[in-house]
C-alpha cells in the first residue's frame, strides 16, 4: 500500500468536503478575476498543492510528469461506479468500454478523447470521469489511448482519433450501438482532437451525432486574454503548455488547422456541439470563440462557462462539490442530447 497516497487522499478528501465558510477560511482571500470568484473548495485544492509542494507537471521530465498525473487524478477520482468496463483494441490502440448500469442492448455511444497536453493522459487519468460520465448520462463511453508527443509528434494524435472513428463507425454492432448514434468529445487536447473529427466527418459524408467539447485547445496561438489573466496559479500554467507546444508542435505548426480547429474552413452539416469552459483557464478565450465559429458555420452550439472553475475540473469528481456538479451538469447534457 501507497501510505503516503492514502494520507494525501483523505486530506484531501476531508479538506473538500468542509462547509463553504471554512473552506474560504483555510484557503485564504478570495480569488476573483475578471468579475468572477473562484469556487472555495477548489482554491483550498490549490492551495493545499502549493503547501504540500506539489511539483508542476510542465516543469517535469516527461517520464515523472506522466506518472504524477496519474497519482494527482487518482486523488481527485475516486472510486465510480459504472455498469461495467472492459478493455479492447480500437484501430490497433487501447481503448476502454464504459456501459452504465440497465443500458439497452443498443443504445448512444461517445468515443472519448483523453486531455493532458498531447503529451500524457491514458485511459487511467480519466477513468473515473468517463465512469461518471457513463453512468449519469446513460450513455456509453469508448475512451481512446491515441499516441502521445514526443516520440509521436503531430499529426499523430489527430490521425489516430480519425481511425478510431471511423473504425467505430464500422464496428458499431459490436460496440452496442449504431452509426448514426455514435457522438464524440473528449476534454482540453481531446477536445482538439475530437473539434478535428466532427470536421473531418462532416467534409466525408460521414455520421456525427454530437460533440462535447471541454475546455478545448482550439487556437495554439493563444493571444487571448484568459491566456494572459490566468498564466500561472490556476493548474494549467506556462511551462506546462510551452512543454505541450514543444512536444507535440516541433515543427511550430501551430497555424495547422489539424492543430488548431480554429484556422479551419468550416464544411456545412457539423454536429451538435456542447462547448464548456472554465473561468479560470488560460484556454477559456479559444473555446469560447471557436463555439462562435461553429455557430457561424451554420451548427447548432451551447456554450456554457463554469466561471468559479479551472482547467481540470473534469477529472475532480471523487471530492469536493462545485467540479462535481458541473459535471453532472455536462453528462445531464450529454443525455438529453443523445436520448432526446
Amino acid at each position: 500500500m501507497d501510505i503516503r497516497f492514502e494520507v494525501e487522499k483523505r486530506v484531501l478528501a476531508a479538506a473538500m468536503a468542509l462547509p463553504e465558510a471554512a473552506q474560504r477560511r483555510l484557503g485564504g482571500r478570495p480569488v476573483r478575476l475578471d468579475g468572477q470568484t473562484l469556487a472555495a473548495d477548489t482554491q483550498l485544492m490549490l492551495r493545499l498543492q502549493r503547501v504540500s509542494r506539489q511539483p508542476d507537471v510542465g516543469r517535469l521530465p516527461i517520464p515523472q510528469g506522466r506518472a504524477l498525473a496519474v497519482r494527482q487524478t487518482r486523488l481527485a477520482g475516486g472510486e465510480q461506479p459504472v455498469g461495467s468496463v472492459r478493455d479492447l483494441r480500437v484501430a490497433g490502440l487501447g481503448a476502454r468500454l464504459y456501459v452504465p448500469s440497465g443500458a439497452a442492448p443498443t443504445g448512444p455511444l461517445l468515443v472519448f478523447l483523453h486531455g493532458g497536453g498531447f503529451f500524457f493522459g491514458d485511459l487511467d487519468t480519466h477513468d473515473a470521469p468517463c465512469r461518471l460520465l457513463a453512468e449519469r448520462s446513460g450513455v456509453r463511453v469508448l475512451a481512446v489511448d491515441y499516441r502521445l508527443a514526443p516520440e509521436h509528434p503531430f499529426p499523430a494524435a489527430y490521425d489516430d482519433a480519425q481511425a478510431a472513428y471511423r473504425w467505430v463507425l464500422e464496428h458499431a454492432a459490436d460496440l452496442g450501438t449504431t452509426p448514426d448514434r455514435v457522438a464524440v468529445g473528449g476534454d482540453s487536447a481531446g477536445g482538439n482532437l475530437a473539434a478535428g473529427v466532427a470536421i473531418e466527418a462532416a467534409r466525408d459524408g460521414l455520421p456525427v451525432a454530437f460533440q462535447l467539447l471541454v475546455y478545448p485547445v482550439t487556437d495554439n496561438d493563444r493571444a487571448t486574454l484568459s491566456s494572459r489573466l490566468f498564466a500561472d496559479g490556476f493548474y494549467l500554467s506556462t511551462p506546462f503548455r510551452e512543454l505541450a507546444s514543444r512536444s507535440y508542435l516541433p515543427g511550430g505548426e501551430v497555424h495547422d488547422p489539424r492543430a488548431s480547429p480554429a484556422y479551419a474552413e468550416l464544411p456545412a452539416g457539423l454536429a451538435p456541439a456542447l462547448v464548456v469552459t472554465a473561468g479560470f483557464d488560460p484556454l477559456r478565450d479559444e473555446g469560447e470563440a471557436y463555439a462562435r465559429l461553429l455557430e457561424e458555420a451554420g451548427a447548432t452550439v451551447e456554450l456554457r462557462r463554469f466561471e468559479d472553475q479551472i482547467h481540470g475540473f473534469f477529472n475532480i469528481v471523487g471530492v469536493g462539490r462545485s467540479a462535481l456538479a458541473a459535471n453532472h451538469w455536462v453528462a445531464d447534457r450529454l443525455r438529453a442530447a443523445l436520448n432526446p
